[in-house]
Parts: C-alpha cells; sequence; structure tokens
C-alpha cells in the first residue's frame, strides 16, 4: 500500500507502522490519521501478520494534531467532527486489530500522540521518551481516548494531575506509572520492540485475540459476567486445533505422550 505520511513495512510474521512526518515531531493531520486508519483496516483483514510495532520516524514519537493544520482551516472548522470523523475511528481501528499492538516510544508523546501511544496493547520506552497530556496548555481537555485509557492505567488521582497540569512524565517516571512495561537506550529501541513483536508472533494466535477481547471487556463487566466471558472462550479455545496439536506437543515434551 502507497503512504504519504506513515511507512507500513512487513517482515514476514511482524508489521511495523512508522509516522512519518519527523520535520514536525510526527504531529497528526488528517492525511495521516486517514492513512492510519486505512493500515490498521488492512492489517486487520491480514491472516499473515502475528504483531504490529508502532512508532515515529526521526527524534519523536508524536506531538499531537498538527496545529499549524487547524489553522489552515476555514471558519466553519469543527473540532468535534474532526475528532469524531478522524481520531476516533482510528483509535477504533487499533483496538480492534487481533494481533497484538506494541508502541515503541521513541520520544515525545503529547496530546493525541499520547493517546495514540495508549491505545496500543503495551508500551516499550527509549530513555529519550517523555509522556505529556498537552490538551490543557491551550485550554483543551484530553481526546482520542486518553480519559478511557488512561485512569485504567494510572487510576483516576494520577490520571487527573496529568490531564490538568499538563506536566510531562520521563520514561522512568512512565514505567513507574504503569504507562510502559519496559525502558530501554534509544539506540535498541526498535529491535527490543520487534523482539517482543517476535515473541508474541510465536504465541497462538486465536489465544491472543481472546485475550484481547477479554481484557477490553474487563472494564465494563461484573466479575460474575467475566466469569462467564472466561468460560465462553475458554472452550471456543479448546475446540480449536492448534488447542489439540499445542497440547499434544506439551505433553510429547514432558514424556506423558
Amino acid at each position: 500500500m502507497a503512504f504519504e505520511t506513515i511507512l507500513l513495512e512487513r517482515d514476514g510474521a511482524l508489521a511495523t507502522l512508522t509516522l512519518n512526518r519527523p520535520d514536525v515531531l510526527n504531529s497528526f493531520n488528517e492525511q495521516m490519521i486517514s492513512e492510519c486508519t486505512e493500515a490498521f483496516r488492512a492489517l486487520a483483514a491480514d491472516r499473515e501478520v502475528r504483531a504490529l510495532v508502532v512508532t515515529g520516524a526521526g527524534r519523536g514519537f508524536c506531538a499531537g494534531q498538527d496545529l499549524a493544520d487547524v489553522q489552515s482551516r476555514g471558519a466553519d472548522w469543527s473540532i468535534s467532527k474532526h475528532i469524531l470523523e478522524h481520531y476516533n475511528p482510528m483509535v477504533l481501528a487499533m483496538r480492534a486489530l487481533p494481533m497484538p499492538v506494541i508502541a515503541a516510544v521513541n520520544g515525545a508523546a503529547a496530546g493525541a500522540g499520547m493517546s495514540f501511544a495508549l491505545a496500543a496493547d503495551m508500551r516499550i520506552a527509549s530513555v529519550a521518551a517523555k509522556f505529556l497530556q498537552a490538551f490543557v496548555s491551550i485550554g483543551l481537555v484530553p481526546d482520542s481516548g486518553s480519559s478511557w485509557f488512561l485512569p485504567r492505567l494510572v487510576g483516576p488521582s494520577m490520571a487527573f494531575d496529568l490531564c490538568a497540569t499538563g506536566r510531562a512524565l520521563t520514561a522512568e517516571e512512565a514505567l513507574r506509572a504503569g504507562i510502559v512495561s519496559r525502558v530501554v537506550p534509544r539506540p535498541i529501541l526498535k529491535k527490543a520492540a520487534l523482539e517482543v513483536a517476535r515473541e508474541l508472533a510465536t504465541k497462538s494466535p486465536e489465544a491472543i485475540r481472546r485475550i484481547k477481547e477479554m481484557l477490553r471487556q474487563t472494564w465494563t463487566s461484573s466479575l460474575e459476567e467475566m466469569l462467564a466471558l472466561e468460560a465462553r472462550l475458554q472452550d471456543e479455545a479448546s475446540r480449536t486445533p492448534e488447542y489439540k496439536a499445542l497440547v499434544d506437543a506439551f505433553l510429547a515434551k514432558s514424556g506423558k505422550k
């Protein structure tokens, strides 16, 4: 697929999507949002891809909305329409992906750029990364899913702190807060993210898909509902040929078959 603002690369079962507007720290314009959405939808239909890494070109991950792009719009431009028609479909398309999505955060993830990172299934940061809910600094409120993702990762008090002050977290602070799962030196960030992606790609894709479905529903379900969902998804998983093959291989390796 030909894109102008992102790079989509394949290496066997792994895919890498790189935000590619480094001259503006990969800030979002409408074209880049639309191209990300298109890429996610294409990946969702690709049964060969088993893991996806998203990252940014140059020294930034994503600086959020390109404000110069906003200022170039006419007086009838609507920010709510822009969010509903562009940002929201992109976030939902990423979250709908059946494969694990790893954000390799190489630099600043600000505003909607932080939201984009939070929408991934996990985040690995370089020591140069920083995370900030920059919306309040220009008189706006969080969007693109930050109000949903952030409290679930760091708790309501910390989420309010970050959203209301707009202060930046370093990579190490983000690690302690639970926003990222590991921090690595900047030169090896992509290698580290691809190693994790490669490991995840060896796991059962059907199990990964069901794990993602389960974890998505946990925030809006009761314990009783989650117990029932676990039982249903476990039953589905146990009926797959893959389950039988993996159990047979485990028993053969342990000498019990």
